[in-house]
C-alpha cells in the first residue's frame, strides 16, 4: 500500500511539473521577440556606455532634435538599449520600417525619452511617422 501511494505521488508530481512547463511555454507564440520598450519622463536624460571588454548591455542615446535623428546610423550589440531623447519643437515618433523593425513603435512624444532594448541581431530601419523624411538605422550585432 505504501509503495503504491509513493508511486501515485510521483506520477501526480510529474504530471503537475509537465503541466506547469507547458503553461509557462505558452507565452505569445512569438519566439523571435525583438525587444522591450519603456517611456521615461523628460528629466531622465542621462546615458551610459559600456567600457571596452565589459559584457554588460550598453545604453545608447539618439537625439531627436532639429527635425532629425542624431546619430542617424548606429551599431549596437544584442541586449543593448537605445533611448531616443525628444527635445524638438515638434512632436515625433520612432516607427520601424519593414518586418524586422515592427517592434519599434513609440507613441507620439513632445518631450522626454523612449527606449527599446534590441534582443535579436539584424538591421532595423525607422522613421518618424509624422515627418517621414526623418530616418535612422540601427545595426544590432
Amino acid at each position: 500500500m505504501v509503495k503504491r501511494r509513493a508511486r501515485s505521488t510521483q506520477v501526480v508530481t510529474g504530471c503537475a511539473l509537465v503541466a506547469a512547463l507547458l503553461v509557462a511555454g505558452c507565452g505569445g507564440g512569438d519566439t523571435d521577440s525583438a525587444a522591450t520598450t519603456t517611456k521615461r519622463s523628460p528629466q531622465s536624460t542621462t546615458s551610459a556606455t559600456t567600457p571596452p571588454g565589459d559584457t554588460k548591455p550598453a545604453a545608447v542615446t539618439v537625439a531627436v532634435d532639429d527635425m532629425k535623428f542624431a546619430p542617424a546610423e548606429i551599431t549596437v550589440k544584442t541586449g543593448d538599449t537605445v533611448t531616443w531623447h525628444f527635445a524638438d519643437k515638434a512632436p515625433h515618433t520612432v516607427q520601424g520600417i519593414g518586418d524586422k523593425a515592427m517592434g519599434l513603435n513609440s507613441p507620439i512624444i513632445d518631450k522626454g525619452d523612449w527606449s527599446y532594448t534590441f534582443t535579436v541581431p539584424g538591421t532595423y530601419r525607422y522613421l518618424c511617422s509624422l515627418h517621414p523624411e526623418m530616418r535612422g538605422t540601427i545595426t544590432v550585432q
